[in-house]
């Protein structure tokens, strides 16, 4: 199934109509089913293991990262939340907006009865993924977080990865099992253990999983950073592998802002600048020359700023290599390393397309970041053929399609 016809008075409409492929979609989203951890987890673990339980919220407040100030009030809104140790975590309608009107995508409480279905039933979902032109789908976790601080945060590390290995169990045999490769496993890991990371990649490799969930920037986590090699058994497994590494914005629990006091659309506007923030330490970082097969992925964070970090990375390591500490352990231009090992992503970057010829075709993949606020379902195929108007036919199959196929090793034609 493609699409032929341009868009009425679209910027395409005076050339030849670009044909959008079946979308590969590497930045999706899942709400965790509530039976998840209380049929995946072994016997032992299910009484301390999360619990799905609906209440009344009296207060609820954003404060930054994965910490809100919340209240509870039996006669106030229901939501269902997620019980875990000391945490309670609401679920939240912006996070699950889909079917909602763009002005009632609030960060308000939810129930999985006012979800639509595709959040957190894996047979809906590819009724969802039909109507919206995508044949697969890539999908981070919302309870465990983007990289899986939830159970890094956790006081029983061995009940926490008991806890990732249960998801990473229901990701690959519940989510993804019936759906024939549509649904593309991605799993989390043990971030306090950089070893036991590695043998949760391994064991899941060997299940056939490509992907991974990892921090922009551990630090901001109270995690070593990739300059440390505390990472490097981590790697080397992601390398070993052919998995992918992919690092989300927000998956650091930090995200740019300005003041306390800032509207969420200011951090929200910012929100790639964590992600030009690893890629600059990754560039610099030496790992990409140690692990010449590792793959990183940067997910939500577009790519209209790749350019000019390029440049600039490039720039600093030819006149200032012999001070900055980075003479003896990066011995090419950083770009080289961005050609070679990564990918970024995007779902509307009109600047960004303006920029393929320095960012490379090769290197862009595109989402569609269903259930999100920012998602584009079930409009992406008309939004596609808006962005992709007057682009060579073989580069929007690439960005569409190819460069998720090759990235994330799929069965796909």
């Amino acid at each position: 199934m493609v699409a032929t016809e341009p868009i009425a008075g679209d910027a395409g409409a005076d050339t030849a109509p670009v044909e959008i492929p079946l979308i590969v979609s590497v930045d999706d989203h899942v709400v965790e089913p509530a039976h998840l951890w209380q049929t995946w987890l072994p016997a032992a673990y299910r009484d301390r293991g999360p619990r799905s339980e609906r209440r009344g919220i009296g207060h609820m407040q954003h404060i930054g990262g994965g910490v809100y100030e919340q209240e509870f009030d039996a006669s106030g809104p229901q939501a269902d939340c997620w019980i875990y140790e000391d945490l309670v975590y609401i679920n939240k309608r912006h996070v699950a907006a889909v079917g909602f009107a763009r002005d009632d995508m609030e960060m308000v409480p939810i129930t999985y009865d006012e979800m639509r279905p595709g959040c957190y039933d894996p047979k809906a979902r590819l009724g969802d993924m039909d109507i919206n032109h995508v044949e697969a789908s890539l999908n981070f976790p919302t309870f465990p977080r983007f990289c899986g601080q939830t159970f890094t945060e956790g006081k029983d590390k061995d009940l926490g990865l008991a806890c990732i290995k249960a998801y990473n169990d229901w990701m690959v045999d519940e989510w993804c099992g019936d759906s024939n490769g549509r649904l593309i496993p991605l799993t989390i890991i043990p971030l306090w253990d950089a070893e036991l990371a590695a043998a949760e990649v391994r064991r899941n490799a060997a299940r056939g999983c490509r992907a991974v969930c990892f921090s922009e920037i551990p630090p901001h986590l109270g995690l070593p950073s990739i300059h440390s090699g505390f990472w490097d058994p981590f790697f080397a497994a992601c390398a070993d592998t052919g998995t992918v590494v992919n690092m989300h914005i927000g998956s650091s629990s930090k995200m740019p802002a300005t003041s306390a006091d800032a509207p969420v659309a200011v951090a929200a506007t910012l929100s790639f600048g964590n992600a030009m923030a690893s890629m600059s330490d990754f560039l610099f970082s030496g790992v990409l020359v140690r692990f010449p097969q590792l793959k990183l992925a940067y997910s939500e964070g577009q790519m209209g700023w790749i350019p000019y970090i390029l440049e600039r990375a490039d720039d600093v390591w030819e006149q200032h290599r012999a001070w900055a500490g980075v003479k003896d352990i990066v011995p090419e231009p950083p770009s080289t390393y961005y050609f070679r090992n990564m990918f970024c992503c995007f779902f509307r970057d009109r600047h960004g397309l303006a920029s393929l010829a320095e960012i490379g075709e090769d290197n862009v993949t595109f989402e569609t970041d269903y259930p999100h606020t920012d998602s584009t379902w079930p409009d992406t195929l008309a939004v596609a053929q808006d962005l992709f108007a007057g682009l060579p036919q073989a580069t929007v199959d690439k960005i569409v399609r190819g460069n998720a196929i090759r990235m994330l090793s799929l069965d796909l034609a």
